[in-house]
């Protein structure tokens, strides 16, 4: 069953030096572009991360610091990708708690504009889980029979992603091929920020999601500790977080300021 799409959305895999979001980098981006009309387009390139590649990560992915010494950096080619995505939305595998908030701080961190506000992600993992909780591979063979001989290969894995997705369609007759109903079925959290440091308690207030104020509200903690905001701030959090928890922390004095 294809997907029923009303704008374009792109499926995409990373590798990177590793999983910290706000310290790594990403060495390969792999999109695949599916446009209402079912076309695709595959954009697939190496990035110098411009810090060495650790050993167990080439052990992963198999990309050493000399694949890609020639390769453009992020703040050369990010243009490039955030053309190609332009506004369309998001898929992948793992997608939300990972290659997406990566992608946006290397975004943010390269100063590119691209904005997130409107786009509806899809995160294939998820229904895997809700479905048939195991990994890409497993999920290949399930669904697609096939083995992923390319696995953490970034295309290989991307589009793997998008073929499982194509098959939990054919198979689910409840489950919709409308990208509105994926977002909400695939996801699972109430982020405030890509990362999951701040989310939404039941009363649709910010927060914090880990540390010792977890549960408590954020405006609230930065009303009574500062200094915490400013730990923050120098903190290897996500760009992204950081802009997050200033909006909230301004938002909060403009409150105190008008009471």
């Amino acid at each position: 069953m294809n997907l029923k799409l009303t704008r374009p959305i792109c499926f995409f895999d990373l590798e990177t030096t590793g999983v910290q979001v706000g310290a790594d980098r990403i060495v390969e981006i792999a999109i695949i572009k599916v446009s209402p009309d079912g076309s695709r387009e595959v954009k697939s390139m190496r990035i110098n991360p411009e810090i060495p590649i650790p050993k167990e990560s080439t052990v992963f992915h198999g990309i050493t610091d000399a694949d890609i010494k020639d390769a453009p950096t992020f703040r050369e080619a990010g243009h490039e990708i955030a053309q190609f995505i332009d506004t369309a939305d998001l898929a992948g595998y793992n997608s939300n708690k990972f290659d997406v908030p990566m992608l946006v701080e290397e975004f943010m961190r390269c100063e590119i504009p691209f904005e997130m506000k409107g786009r509806r992600l899809v995160d294939v993992q998820n229904v895997f889980h809700k479905m048939e909780p195991r990994t890409l591979e497993a999920a290949y063979r399930f669904y697609c029979k096939k083995d992923l001989t390319d696995a953490h290969q970034a295309e290989a894995d991307v589009t793997a992603t998008l073929e499982v997705l194509e098959a939990q369609l054919d198979r689910y007759s409840d489950l919709k091929a409308d990208v509105d109903y994926l977002q909400e079925f695939t996801s699972i959290n109430n982020n405030v920020d890509l990362a999951g440091r701040v989310v939404y308690n039941e009363k649709k207030e910010e927060v914090f999601n880990f540390g010792k104020h977890k549960g408590k509200r954020v405006a609230d903690v930065f009303n009574a500790e500062p200094s915490y905001y400013d730990w923050m701030m120098k903190g290897n959090f996500p760009m992204q977080t950081k802009h997050v928890i200033t909006g909230i922390r301004l938002r909060s004095k403009q409150t105190v300021t008008n009471s």
